[in-house]
């Protein structure tokens, strides 16, 4: 059964202003209800880390998850060979549908879906480095990225390399992808490379931009990518605590900053587009941060809601927003195994 919780009154109930900062202060809190999304799982399968969420166009739901039962092999080392994360698929009332791509080989540990406009499934692993698109039968038609013969235990983000001077698909650690308005799609390979990298509608490579720094153009884990109509792209610098806004040749445009560490990002269809931020576990104090802004393209925020905690209405690791209705969204988590519908009331 669905639990749900009523929010309306955000600074009484959840917010304790005064020990905000300043700036935190004078963000309006938006009001809002929220409850458990899903329900009727079998009574053999259980949600796990909800890496990734995300809607068609009919408002079914998918849901990518850590989860499942990888095969380890011990030795010197430990390799991951296969498992471990599983794609659930829920009608628009969060109603259990089925599973796509059981035992897919490069199912390993689940970072995020996305959906495309020709309602494809696309899911973006960050342990096997494979992006791996599904159609609407479930059905894979796209690999992009070779899974290495022996997969090491995810280690905490590393130094491992840019990734900016590589051709192709060599992903080391992919965190999210998003498409422009020609067809295009941008992949975040934000882990142990720092880079994005551009390819054509056909999973033609065309370019790569960024490497690892703290400069215009750089960045230290890159957590979500998003684009708005106008073919901007915005990239969550998560470590470098901002979001970068760059044309599809990768020129820098911008920064915001004001989030925290931005973790998930989405931006709403339009026509007048707003973007959605949450603030999960900033890596210089991982005990803080779970509210999600609500932010104008320009930066500007408009609202914050939600603070950290374990109860509904309350947010552990926002690892993936869906915001294809500007006041209906569904927030993945990862510290509390579960996806909360959010209905925000209007400001």
């Amino acid at each position: 059964m669905k639990q749900s919780m009523q929010l309306l009154l955000v600074v009484a109930g959840f917010v304790a202003v005064g020990s905000l900062p300043a700036q935190a202060q004078r963000i309006p809190q938006i009001q809002y209800t929220a409850e458990d999304a899903l329900s009727d799982f079998p009574n053999d399968i259980h949600m796990g880390e909800a890496a990734g969420v995300a809607r068609n166009s009919d408002g079914e739901i998918f849901v990518y998850t850590r989860t499942g039962n990888p095969s380890i092999v011990t030795g010197a080392s430990r390799y991951v060979s296969h498992g471990g994360a599983r794609l659930f698929h829920f009608d628009d009332d969060g109603e259990y549908e089925g599973e796509i791509g059981q035992e897919t080989y490069g199912a390993l540990y689940a970072q995020q879906v996305r959906i495309s406009t020709d309602d494809h499934i696309w899911t973006v692993d960050q342990m096997s480095g494979q992006v791996i698109r599904y159609d609407t039968d479930g059905r894979i038609v796209m690999v992009m990225s070779r899974k290495p013969e022996t997969m090491r235990v995810p280690q905490a983000p590393g130094r491992a390399d840019s990734g900016e001077g590589r051709e192709g698909e060599s992903f080391a650690g992919p965190t999210d992808i998003t498409w422009d308005s020609q067809g295009n799609f941008y992949v975040a390979d934000g882990i142990r490379n720092a880079r994005i990298a551009k390819y054509d509608m056909n999973g033609t490579w065309v370019m790569n931009w960024g490497t690892r720094g703290n400069g215009p153009g750089e960045f230290d884990v890159i957590q979500g990518i998003a684009i708005d109509n106008q073919d901007n792209l915005y990239v969550a610098d998560y470590a470098n605590r901002r979001i970068q806004v760059f044309d599809t040749m990768g020129n820098f445009q911008r920064e915001m900053r004001g989030f925290g560490a931005p973790m998930a990002i989405c931006i709403t269809p339009g026509p007048n587009q707003v973007m959605y931020v949450s603030n999960s576990n900033p890596p210089d104090n991982l005990d803080i941060g779970g509210e999600i802004y609500k932010v104008e393209l320009d930066g500007t925020i408009v609202g914050q809601f939600g603070t950290a905690g374990k109860q509904i209405g309350q947010f552990g690791t926002v690892n993936a927003i869906d915001c294809q209705e500007e006041n209906d969204l569904l927030v993945g988590e990862l510290g509390n195994w579960r996806v909360q519908r959010v209905t925000l009331q209007p400001m």
